[in-house]
């Protein structure tokens, strides 16, 4: 069994890593949001009144799949980091659930999305609160030799 990298004496794993969280953040929800786009002519526009709980479901999915599918979603990956479980290991599709579960109880109750912030913004390992649950963390990209 290995352990993710340690901060102390491989820093360079976690440069950043709260900065680029952020931007990848916002890139997933314009990802999200142009997906939401694209389904509301299909609903006849019923969806309009349901928009932001259609943003939470497709969002939803796509974090799942984009986890599960490369331990990283498309805004993480433009950033260039990824998510290992605490054996140092991609992410699989059970733990990506688990993480976009997480996430969602999260940005669903505000004071749990505030200590997230903070956490990912304090901790050593940049980790926000459904990482420290799951035991994940969000690192820089290994370069591939």
């Amino acid at each position: 069994m290995t352990l993710p990298p340690d901060p102390d004496t491989q820093p360079e794993f976690y440069s950043g890593v709260a900065t680029k969280r952020l931007f990848a953040w916002v890139v997933d929800a314009i990802i999200i949001l142009i997906a939401c786009l694209v389904v509301l002519p299909f609903t006849a526009f019923t969806d309009l009144f349901f928009f932001p709980l259609m943003m939470l479901v497709i969002g939803f999915f796509y974090r799942v799949a984009t986890l599960s599918s490369g331990s990283s979603t498309w805004g993480m990956r433009l950033m260039g980091m990824e998510l290992r479980t605490q054996n140092d290991e991609p992410l699989d599709t059970g733990t990506a659930f688990l993480h976009t579960v997480g996430y969602t109880i999260s940005i669903s109750v505000m004071p749990l999305q505030l200590i997230s912030i903070v956490l990912m913004a304090t901790t050593a390992r940049c980790q926000g609160l459904s990482d420290m649950v799951l035991g994940t963390v969000a690192l820089n990209r290994r370069k591939e030799i």
